[in-house]
């Protein structure tokens, strides 16, 4: 029997390729603002700046406008996404109805420890509201919400909310740097857990209203934005 030679470290795969950190990072700084809407991503310059040839940037750039977040356009490349007011209000209400009757299976199965989870999230995405560490606000934000729908079991209707959530995500930070709601959210998601822990199926309603309420005073902030940056 020939012994089989172990394998060199080098060889070992990595948990992520080169396109999925690409893309995170490129992600990451699209949803931060480092990247504007409307403003174009140019292959050679991403690859030159992440030393890596343009292959990894081409499949970076897929899953990104897979994602929503940008946009391949004829004689343009790829540019972020700029969504229209009503297609970011429409995203808002998706989400407003998808998380709410997801809460609604999930209420009942909530378990103490589904709740402590919950609640340790919670309290990671407070103490960013306090920092104003909005890089971390995202990620956090919908690791509380998702929390709260796991016990579901929905996964098909949890993998769609996700996926929504990475559109609206960037709009969620520049809600927060415009509006300096950071009290607002912090007062309303305490509510939500508490309502949950009590099990209390008005919690349903409160969603639903805590989300539009997001959506529209979002969009009342991004009008002032997009105006101001006009007249520049």
């Amino acid at each position: 029997m020939v012994e089989q030679k172990k394998t060199h470290s080098k060889y070992r795969l990595q948990r992520q390729s080169l396109p999925e950190l690409l893309a995170e990072s490129l992600r990451e700084r699209i949803l931060n603002g480092e990247f504007k809407e409307g403003e174009p991503l140019i292959q050679e310059a991403i690859a030159a700046e992440y030393e890596c040839s343009r292959m990894p940037v081409r499949e970076a750039f897929r899953q990104l406008e897979a994602a929503g977040l940008i946009v391949t356009k004829i004689h343009k490349g790829a540019v972020v996404t700029t969504l229209p007011a009503e297609q970011i209000m429409e995203l808002f209400e998706l989400r407003a109805m998808l998380e709410s009757d997801i809460l609604i299976h999930s209420l009942d199965r909530m378990s103490a420890e589904d709740l402590a989870q919950s609640e340790e999230i919670l309290e990671q995405l407070e103490n960013a509201y306090d920092k104003r560490e909005i890089a971390k606000v995202g990620a956090l934000n919908w690791g509380f919400h998702r929390s709260l729908y796991v016990p579901a079991n929905r996964l098909q209707t949890l993998q769609i909310i996700q996926g929504i959530n990475v559109q609206t995500d960037r709009y969620i930070r520049l809600q927060l740097l415009l509006t300096s709601a950071f009290d607002d959210a912090k007062r309303d998601h305490r509510r939500i857990l508490y309502m949950c822990k009590n099990r209390d199926a008005a919690v349903i309603g409160f969603m639903q209203e805590h989300i539009i309420r997001a959506g529209r005073n979002l969009l009342a902030a991004l009008k002032k934005r997009r105006m101001s940056q006009a007249a520049e």
